[in-house]
């Protein structure tokens, strides 16, 4: 079975779906392995180490991808590559396929099977494949390292001959994968760190970590059965904005992680509560590709208010870590296939009754199977 690990169109991505390490994992279970010279160069992984793993680099991009059996990216594709794709072939990437109708079309027509990353389930058998968390962890991580060397202050409190350094105040919206992750490190660095979610069963994991769980009073909230958080209603969130108002005005950095799985990110950090901050404070939007938390947030862009706030709308901060980001994400691809493979035949067996693939599993066949697109 031929298994060719596809490069990014964009050169601002660093991340690879294949490293030296889980590319001889896939060798040991029959995968012909192929990829393009330079694969994994920006996220520092040698040419010379894939060749020693068994992986064959070749730059004829167009006969790799017309002779998979399975091809591999981190982001979506080309329509022109899903053109070159056989019949029968099986895709596995980012696909954002609640906003991409157009492109899960383009897959049913070629017979491309698609599976979504986004699509795998929480479930403990699942979660060496969920890419979802293995990413957002690094993008908390990235977000308080970026918001750092923005804000010109130390984080920890320091005892000088000159006299104490405060620590840094920090406050994260949204305690999920990459919310504990950034109050982890925030607390490593020394900052004071306080937090909030809409969902009370996290207050534990918070306090666990070192940092002050905020309560706002909000009525009735919930998770849904995948972890995420559900939608506030308009009158929660306003009451939620007026609760942290008081916080964000304390705090030296504010990072927002909210998303809500399939729809726009809802808008936590307003105009107003921004105008209330103190100048130099930093705000980092982790859901700036999704809509954004934060009022003025732009992709891709640092954006600086009348009163001296900026906020930080990097889209893509795991990529600022692509070393580590490419190496747990190249975990969850080879999970991913060893949980399919079929060891007799040397080939992925795509059970359809299976759980995971359930959830994953967006065109087969030539046609859309997922119900939540195929309507």
């Amino acid at each position: 079975m031929i298994c060719y690990i596809a490069a990014e169109p964009s050169p601002a991505e660093f991340r690879v779906p294949l490293t030296p390490a889980t590319a001889q994992e896939l060798a040991k279970l029959g995968l012909e392995l192929r990829a393009a010279p330079g694969l994994g160069r920006a996220s520092h992984y040698a040419d010379d180490d894939y060749r020693a793993a068994g992986v064959t680099l070749t730059d004829d991009r167009i006969g790799s991808l017309a002779a998979a059996d399975l091809v591999v990216r981190v982001l979506k594709p080309a329509l022109a590559d899903i053109a070159a794709m056989k019949r029968g072939a099986v895709h596995v990437s980012f696909l954002d396929p609640f906003n991409e109708a157009g492109l899960i079309a383009a897959f049913a027509d070629a017979g491309v099977t698609a599976i979504s990353l986004e699509m795998i389930p929480r479930t403990t058998l699942a979660q060496k494949m969920d890419a979802l968390s293995s990413q957002a962890s690094l993008a908390g991580y990235a977000a308080v390292i970026e918001a750092a060397q923005r804000l010109r202050k130390a984080l920890p409190m320091m005892m000088t001959p000159a006299g104490t350094i405060m620590p840094a105040r920090v406050f994260v919206i949204g305690a999920g994968v990459a919310g504990l992750q950034a109050i982890a490190t925030a607390k490593r660095l020394g900052a004071r760190v306080e937090a909030f979610d809409t969902r009370p069963v996290v207050e534990e994991q918070v306090r666990s970590l070192g940092a002050k769980f905020v309560k706002i009073d909000l009525g009735q909230t919930a998770q849904t059965a995948g972890g995420y958080a559900q939608a506030l209603t308009p009158e929660q969130v306003e009451r939620q904005q007026a609760g942290m108002a008081k916080l964000c005005a304390q705090s030296d950095i504010v990072i927002t992680t909210a998303k809500v799985f399939g729809r726009k990110a809802p808008r936590l950090v307003t105009r107003a509560m921004l105008e209330g901050m103190r100048d130099g404070s930093v705000v980092v939007d982790l859901a700036v590709d999704t809509g954004g938390n934060v009022e003025g947030s732009q992709a891709g862009q640092d954006v600086v208010t009348p009163n001296g706030v900026m906020i930080v709308g990097h889209a893509n901060l795991e990529n600022t870590v692509a070393h580590h980001a490419s190496q747990v994400l190249a975990a969850n691809y080879a999970a991913w296939i060893a949980h399919f493979w079929d060891a007799k035949a040397t080939t992925l067996r795509l059970d359809r009754t299976d759980e995971i693939l359930k959830g994953c599993l967006i065109t087969h066949e030539g046609r859309i199977v997922h119900p939540q697109f195929s309507k």
